[in-house]
């Protein structure tokens, strides 16, 4: 059993945002597979199904990003699932947009969400999904720049990055991570 987990912030306000990739890239993978993630435990929206043969938990944690690791980990430890089948799916302001990057294992960079998971979880040794949204031109504007709304045209530039991301978890699941990585990064 692998599960699959989509960052991002609850709140309708959070739809179409930089931050919010990883839920966009789980709603994908639910309306494409016909698994809708519609049931309510582990401080999250989860749903048990099938992607490519392997039985997966879809998730949506609904802590808030700083708190993720919380829904993680409720998740992880119910269904006894090992790190090397936990995939985190991410956005990523360190990667160019267009850019997806899969890796093993790995540490947090910048982002609060995975540090939240990572410190819940006790270390990196899983898999990482990340949807490049690059960087803002100042810092100082970070926060609005990843969470502020996107508008249509600016939100489609990220479309084919969560496409992407989306049709790596089939492949990560029936080839493995490495075939994965040689095939999308």
């Amino acid at each position: 059993m692998y599960l699959i987990v989509g960052l991002g912030n609850p709140e309708p306000e959070y739809s179409q945002t930089r931050h919010n990739m990883g839920f966009d890239v789980i709603n994908l993978l639910s309306k494409k597979y016909d698994i809708p993630v519609n049931k309510k435990g582990f401080d999250g929206l989860y749903v048990i199904g099938e992607i490519e043969n392997e039985k997966v938990i879809l998730l949506k944690p609904q802590t808030y990003m700083n708190e993720s690791g919380k829904s993680v980990i409720k998740a992880k430890d119910y269904y006894k699932i090992s790190l090397e089948n936990i995939i985190v799916i991410y956005d990523d302001i360190d990667l160019d947009v267009g850019t997806v990057k899969l890796r093993k294992k790995g540490g947090a960079g910048t982002h609060n969400g995975m540090k939240s998971v990572i410190e819940f979880l006790g270390k990196g040794d899983f898999i990482h999904i990340r949807i490049g949204t690059g960087k803002p031109e100042f810092k100082e504007l970070l926060v609005s720049y990843v969470i502020g709304k996107l508008d249509d045209k600016l939100y489609d530039r990220l479309v084919p990055s969560i496409e992407k991301a989306a049709l790596s978890v089939p492949e990560i699941l029936k080839n493995g991570i490495d075939i994965a990585m040689n095939k999308f990064n």
